[in-house]
């Protein structure tokens, strides 16, 4: 099939299992899709196990299997995502929380990572190196999960603001954490001795440094460039078109520049949607970029939630892994308590943090389908299917039973009579 083909097919069915979940589960619509496209993934294996001959599985898995869903969203679908997620957080409200999502974007998830990766180490036997990738992977939440959450639970404007910025900005954290790892890691047979272990460290702290201060950098100067460019237009249609030439074309230019190209996206987003939107466009044009999108977000949305219901056909479902998964769900939850607490115990001194921050921060720190697509992306080996089941069985739970769950215990422990 071809890419034109391939994107049919998914709108199609996005769409049809969006209509199902309108009529019959009436859940938010992505968590719908997904649940609807995962319970038809496990039928056609139900199928395929009782009608041996009828092989429908395997036809299905190398339709998957030939949707590179790593490239997609990492390459395609990410960019544009975070730059309409970026452009519904207001720099004023998040320039009041920057401490908190400085040290949750950072600190969080260095924790999460070695909580994770220590855990899973101890709970798998394989080797620290390649057990804190998988930290590394799961430690990220997903802003796309997120952020649509944050739209059901009603949350405090201050919370709600924490846990979007954190998700915005530690998705690009993370996916810089785990580059390094990898790197680390799976070239670690590369050498032997105090020397090559040096160089491996100093290699990493450039690395992180070139990606995340790279990515940021660019990010606000595309971002000036453009609202310069917009401050002297008025033409909705044509300003729209260059919101959309940013969030292409910027994410293209940092992967040619190796700078952290979802970074870039979340700092151009966040300038054009406050700085941008308040001394750049008209009444008119705001209307016209807010509501495409809006569109965009949805429809990528509902497409990345069909795909990851999918994704269970690369999956290798082994029943010796599922020990390992099910360990794994409880594992992230305690490195994302881990994430959580400390930083704001560093922070209690300074700041008063509203009721019910801890558990709302830690239930809906939401994993997704970036960390699918970094386990994806991992090179083959030994424990590539083990460490890819994991991250399945944590971003499926995490997306239903979390994200179904964590607007009531908002309204039980986190409102306030002055909610605004």
């Amino acid at each position: 099939m071809n890419i034109l083909q391939i994107a049919s097919l998914l709108i199609v069915l996005a769409a049809g299992f969006g209509t199902v979940n309108y009529f019959f589960l009436k859940l938010p619509s992505s968590i719908g899709i997904l649940l609807v496209a995962l319970a038809t993934s496990l039928a056609m294996l139900g199928i395929d196990l009782a009608l041996a001959d009828f092989a429908l599985a395997d036809q299905i898995r190398n339709l998957v299997l030939g949707i590179d869903f790593s490239d997609a969203l990492l390459e395609g679908m990410l960019g544009l995502l975070l730059f309409a997620g970026a452009l519904h957080v207001k720099l004023s409200d998040l320039r009041a929380q920057w401490p908190v999502v400085l040290l949750m974007a950072t600190l969080g998830v260095g924790i999460s990572t070695a909580i994770a990766g220590l855990g899973f180490a101890w709970i798998t036997g394989m080797p620290l190196l390649v057990a804190l990738v998988f930290g590394a992977l799961i430690s990220p939440t997903d802003p796309v999960a997120v952020l649509g959450v944050l739209r059901e639970a009603n949350l405090r404007r201050s919370l709600e603001t924490t846990i979007a910025g954190e998700s915005l900005f530690n998705d690009g954290v993370g996916y810089v954490v785990y580059l390094v790892l990898v790197g680390i890691a799976f070239g670690a047979t590369a050498g032997h001795g105090s020397g090559e272990e040096t160089n491996q460290l100093a290699a990493a702290a450039q690395l992180f440094a070139q990606e995340a201060l790279g990515g940021a950098v660019l990010g606000l100067v595309l971002g000036y460039l453009v609202f310069r460019v917009m401050r002297r237009i008025d033409d909705p249609s044509l300003e729209v078109l260059i919101t959309l030439a940013l969030a292409f074309g910027g994410y293209e230019l940092s992967v040619a520049l190796h700078v952290s190209a979802p970074i870039m996206a979340v700092c151009a987003g966040l300038l054009i949607g406050d700085i941008g939107a308040r001394h750049g466009m008209s009444e008119k044009t705001r209307d016209y970029v807010e509501t495409f999108w809006h569109l965009i977000d949805e429809i990528l949305n509902a497409v990345l939630f069909l795909l990851i219901g999918l994704e269970v056909f690369a999956v290798q479902l082994e029943p010796n892994y599922f020990a390992a998964a099910a360990l794994a769900i409880v594992l992230a939850l305690v490195a994302r308590l881990g994430a959580v607490a400390l930083p704001l115990l560093i922070l209690k001194p300074f700041r008063d943090f509203g009721p019910g921050t801890l558990p709302i921060m830690t239930w809906g720190g939401l994993k997704g389908g970036i960390s699918v697509a970094l386990a994806l992306s991992l090179p083959e080996g030994e424990w590539k299917p083990l460490i890819l089941t994991a991250t399945y069985a944590v971003v499926i739970f995490s997306i239903l039973v979390q994200g179904l769950t964590v607007g009531k215990l908002a309204a039980k422990v986190g409102r306030e009579p002055d909610l605004v």
